[in-house]
């Protein structure tokens, strides 16, 4: 018996007694919403402590994800609800890698799939009926983990990432969205449906280490982005180096508008501006951009980071698992990284991203203790402090220093009363 008709018998397995349990009946109603208490604090960041006992467990993840869905998401007859008639886009971290490492040894590289199959089961309950899942990179790794299974047992369309540059010209199941405020991309193509008015996003991101740092929630959604525009990470490559047919779409200035940001943080005398890593600062900074760039053009309806075992390393063949049992969500996907790189081990005020969003306006803060945080409990929000969370350290190669190790944290003390204007 293969791997994923496994999966599949322990998830039915599994659904039928947590329905017999005394889970709660929810009769869908004509509109649904975010639970009205998350969406009154769009600040503020969630966190749900899960019971999972081991990371292969199957059954248990499977309920996490219902009882997520069923806490989070709420039936309504209100008139600002979100009608069941919408497609849902779901974004979870597909990443999957398969080596000489035992297959387990990878689950960590993405979003794991049982929380994402109880979330769509308890996104169904509520009368939901139309999911897309969509994502840019590496299709032919999309069910090492099982997620194609999963999307084919629930329905769920699946887009096709690969497009002819001919494709761009006639728009061919993309959409095109123009930048507010743009330093790379002027306007980005996205997969269809993404942005359609009758359309909500859904990010599900992993919580793991990767080259820029984390990727976490507002990274997760550059797989939304068409190929090769999705190509954030290569630098000048990726910016004047493009193929003919993307040349409209860059900012007219951007050297001199990355070079500017660039210079001032040099002078600003912030860490890691002198490493010699392959991933630079001035790549981490493109990305940074780009990402910036990005998330002006998204609505997300809600953002999640799932930590029920996080993971450090490189985000994919590189790295190990740990049982953490802690799903983190909020309406604001900068603020919730800014909880998620904290709680893994590391400063925001040291990554480039948090700042550079800050300066561009997207964020009012990139200090964590600014964020109001509360722990999900019983269905409840009850507010915490930051340090009531333990932190777990999950090292990264991000901007390695000399004589740094090669995966480590970006810890240093930063001075956020210094940069507050």
């Amino acid at each position: 018996m293969n791997h994923t008709r496994r999966q599949f018998l322990a998830a039915a397995a599994a659904l039928t007694p947590y329905r017999l349990i005394g889970a709660p009946s929810r009769p869908p109603k004509a509109r649904f919403a975010v639970h009205p208490f998350v969406e009154a604090n769009p600040k503020a960041v969630f966190l749900k402590r899960t019971r999972v006992p081991h990371k292969m467990d199957e059954a248990t993840k499977l309920k996490e994800g219902i009882a997520f869905a069923r806490d989070v998401f709420v039936p309504t007859d209100e008139p600002t609800g979100i009608p069941i008639s919408h497609r849902v886009v779901l974004k979870p971290n597909f990443t999957s890698v398969r080596n000489q490492r035992p297959h387990e040894e990878n689950w960590g590289t993405g979003t794991d799939p049982q929380f994402y199959e109880g979330i769509i089961i308890g996104l169904k309950e509520i009368g939901l009926k139309q999911f897309y899942f969509l994502e840019a990179n590496n299709f032919h790794t999309w069910n090492y983990r099982g997620l194609a299974d999963i999307n084919d047992r629930h329905g769920v369309e699946v887009n096709e990432p690969d497009r002819r540059a001919r494709n761009f010209r006639d728009s061919y199941e993309m959409n095109w969205t123009k930048v507010p405020d743009p330093v790379v991309y002027t306007k980005i193509p996205h997969y269809a449906p993404v942005n359609e008015p009758d359309t909500w996003l859904l990010n599900i991101a992993k919580w793991k280490s990767h080259g820029m740092c984390m990727t976490l929630a507002t990274k997760n959604e550059q797989g939304l982005v068409v190929k090769p525009y999705v190509r954030f990470c290569p630098g000048w490559q990726m910016v004047t180096g493009v193929p003919q047919f993307m040349k409209e779409h860059i900012h007219p200035e951007v050297e001199r508008r990355v070079n500017s940001f660039f210079d001032r943080h040099v002078r600003m005398g912030y860490a890691r501006y002198q490493s010699k890593a392959d991933l630079s600062p001035v790549h981490q900074e493109i990305w940074a951009h780009k990402t910036c760039d990005n998330a002006q053009t998204l609505k997300t309806g809600l953002a999640v980071i799932e930590g029920i075992y996080g993971r450090d390393g490189d985000g994919f063949g590189v790295g190990n698992d740990h049982l953490t049992n802690l799903v983190m969500f909020g309406k604001d996907k900068l603020r919730l990284d800014m909880i998620g790189m904290y709680l893994g081990g590391h400063e925001p005020g040291n990554v480039n991203l948090f700042r550079i969003a800050k300066e561009r306006g997207l964020l009012d803060t990139f200090n964590p203790h600014e964020v109001e945080v509360y722990e999900w409990e019983d269905g409840k929000a009850v507010r915490r402090r930051l340090t009531d969370f333990q932190r777990t350290p999950l090292p990264t190669y991000y901007l390695q220093r000399d004589g740094e190790p090669k995966y480590h944290l970006v810890n240093e003390a930063f001075d956020y009363d210094r940069v507050k204007t």
